[in-house]
């Protein structure tokens, strides 16, 4: 199987570059995977959609303002200063050490020294360069300083995807973010929890539906573009997740007495399902660790068996997933009914349930 036969065709104009004007307002296409049946809704069905006993998992990973600006420190008197620089955080490796994407990368070599102003134009953080990555990312270190992340909220910038064509806004410090995000680490949104107002999961839990959480911070591996032509190349970077006991305990009983388990999102399948594969059993553990578990069509499902998630980028890893959860034929040809019925796709945009 190759990659390009999880394409599609997308209007640029159905990528949505801003939110709902309201949190909860997107509309959704439900799908059923037993007969690939169609229904359009909105995300305020949702609730209707559940049955008591369900239990719903969502990812409380919380975005960093990840995105930051920098300049070089002259290392000659006669050197000429650069522009701005783009240092987009992806991954920390401890020790004040974090991979970054630079933007333009070319003149950044090893060893350069980078410094972080903030709106006075007083330097807030300072950085060495370290390592070049493999596809041009960098290793680099930053000075120790008291408080790094209260630093990274004054002077960082929310990481909205590419695709999204603007600069980031005050609104995105809350829209980017899930209502029930709370472990700091993402470099990306979960973004089938965007929907989600705290009145919605107040319905839910009211429908006898139970509630859990696990933690899987989103790096930009996720969305990175496949490299390779064919699915079984396909390999993706590692990222951190996290499963407490009530969350293994609350899954390990919903799996037992067969009730269904419903991720919201791509992040929460990739959890669940590493889990699962890691013990060899369908009980889970509590525990913390890193998967790089690439899901395509083939791979046998051990606990979720429904999947609340946005609509994905053409050729990507999500799309893959979802076609091996719900059927490749069937997942694009309900990619190609959101096309007509002008879905708004992506991170802001509609989401889809298939169960």
């Amino acid at each position: 199987m190759r990659v390009t036969d999880f394409d599609f065709e997308l209007p640029e104009e159905l990528i949505a570059q801003q939110p709902p004007t309201q949190r909860g307002q997107s509309r959704m296409l439900a799908m059923d995977r037993t007969t690939g049946e169609l229904r359009d809704s909105h995300f305020s069905d949702f609730p209707s959609l559940l049955r008591a006993g369900d239990l719903l998992v969502l990812n409380d990973s919380r975005v960093i303002p990840a995105r930051l600006y920098a300049r070089r420190t002259l290392r000659r008197e006669k050197e000429k200063p650069t522009g701005r620089i783009e240092v987009m955080l992806t991954e920390p490796t401890g020790d004040n050490r974090w991979r970054a994407l630079v933007r333009p990368g070319r003149k950044i070599t090893i060893g350069e020294r980078l410094v972080f102003p903030d709106v006075n134009g007083q330097i807030a953080l300072e950085a060495e360069v370290l390592e070049r990555g493999e596809y041009g990312d960098r290793l680099i270190e930053f000075a120790p300083v008291e408080d790094f992340f209260g630093i990274l909220d004054r002077i960082g910038h929310i990481p909205l995807p590419p695709y999204i064509h603007r600069e980031d806004e005050s609104a995105d410090r809350e829209r980017y973010q899930t209502v029930f995000s709370r472990e700091r680490g993402s470099v990306a949104a979960p973004t089938a929890g965007l929907h989600f107002t705290p009145l919605m999961l107040e319905q839910i839990a009211a429908c006898g539906v139970e509630i859990a959480r696990v933690t899987l911070h989103v790096g930009l591996g996720t969305f990175a573009p496949l490299r390779v032509q064919r699915v079984n190349e396909v390999r993706l970077h590692h990222e951190r997740y996290s499963i407490p006991a009530e969350t293994a305990d609350a899954v390990n009983r919903a799996h037992c007495e067969r009730r269904r388990i419903i991720a919201v999102g791509t992040t929460v399948v990739r959890t669940l399902e590493a889990a699962a594969k890691r013990t060899g059993s369908e009980l889970l553990a509590a525990h913390s660790g890193e998967t790089n578990i690439f899901i395509a069509p083939g791979f046998e499902f051990q606990l979720v068996g429904a999947l609340l998630t946005n609509f994905h980028l053409p050729q990507s890893s999500l799309l893959m997933l979802v076609c091996a959860f719900a059927g490749r034929e069937s997942v694009l040809a309900a990619y190609r009914h959101a096309v007509d019925n002008r879905y708004r796709f992506f991170s802001y945009g509609d989401c889809m349930f298939l169960a």
